[in-house]
């Protein structure tokens, strides 16, 4: 398969071809993966509460994206490969940010990383992007803020709060954004986005006008069936099928029935 790059992206839009993009967070995934037709894979700051047990994303940091970006990326996927940048990894300064940047790109394997917010971030996105590393921007429900937030709300339902979305996407794409992550907004707000700038924009929470879409790996594969967002698609019920695998081999092993003869040296 031919290597997706944040050119490709851009094309897809132009093209009015939807864009396919996930999570990941392990070698084990990514290589199944690298055979689909996943066009983005991002190894988010949600590996802190998917995979880390955190209750949000705020404890996860550069060395721990690096770690699970590392492995994502020996599965050697087509896909464009992005990290997260997480809490406070970009806020300080542009020197922290382009220094923490450049980590997850030299050490991780990174292609690109991704910012939360709008406005504030607009002088270290350009920074990030002058010295060679794409952007990609997130906007809407942004959960690094959640405290800011009052918790994991659906963002932009009024007049000047949509608009205020809208102001913060133009921001991000004239600062270099190849990219837009459009989370937890109304379906014509994620609309309005998408017609007014150039570069691809991916929902989640966001509705179907989005130029592609991004969910968490684990939700689609239903890893945690008492997660049950009113955006999830679930294509799999995992959880299930691997309560019923480690039961049936429990209970093989103490019952003696394996392994059997045929199954050892």
């Amino acid at each position: 398969m031919k290597k997706i790059t944040t050119d490709t992206v851009r094309k897809m839009k132009n093209q009015a071809e939807k864009i396919a993009a996930l999570t990941c967070y392990s070698y084990s995934m990514a290589r199944i993966m690298a055979s689909s037709d996943i066009d983005i894979i991002l190894v988010g700051d949600s590996v802190g509460m998917v995979e880390l047990g955190y209750e949000n994303t705020i404890p996860v940091t550069v060395d721990d994206i690096i770690h699970h970006t590392k492995a994502v990326k020996r599965a050697c996927s087509p896909a464009l490969l992005v990290s997260d940048m997480p809490f406070m990894s970009f806020n300080l300064s542009k020197k922290e940010a382009l220094k923490n940047a450049c980590r997850m790109v030299k050490e991780g394997g990174a292609e690109a990383v991704k910012l939360e917010g709008g406005q504030v971030v607009e002088a270290v996105s350009k920074h990030i992007v002058d010295n060679g590393i794409p952007v990609m921007g997130h906007i809407g429900l942004t959960p690094q803020s959640l405290h800011q937030m009052g918790g994991y709300k659906v963002q932009g339902k009024d007049k000047d709060a949509a608009a205020r979305l809208v102001t913060d996407a133009k921001i991000l794409e004239g600062a270099g954004a190849f990219c837009l992550v459009l989370e937890g907004i109304p379906s014509q707000v994620a609309c309005e986005i998408t017609s007014k700038v150039s570069v691809p924009t991916i929902g989640i929470g966001a509705g179907p006008f989005c130029d592609g879409q991004i969910l968490v790996l684990n939700d689609i594969l239903g890893m945690d069936l008492s997660f049950k967002p009113k955006y999830l698609r679930r294509y799999a019920r995992l959880e299930e099928t691997v309560k019923e695998a480690l039961t049936a081999y429990s209970r093989d092993v103490k019952s003696g029935k394996f392994p059997d003869e045929d199954e050892g040296y």
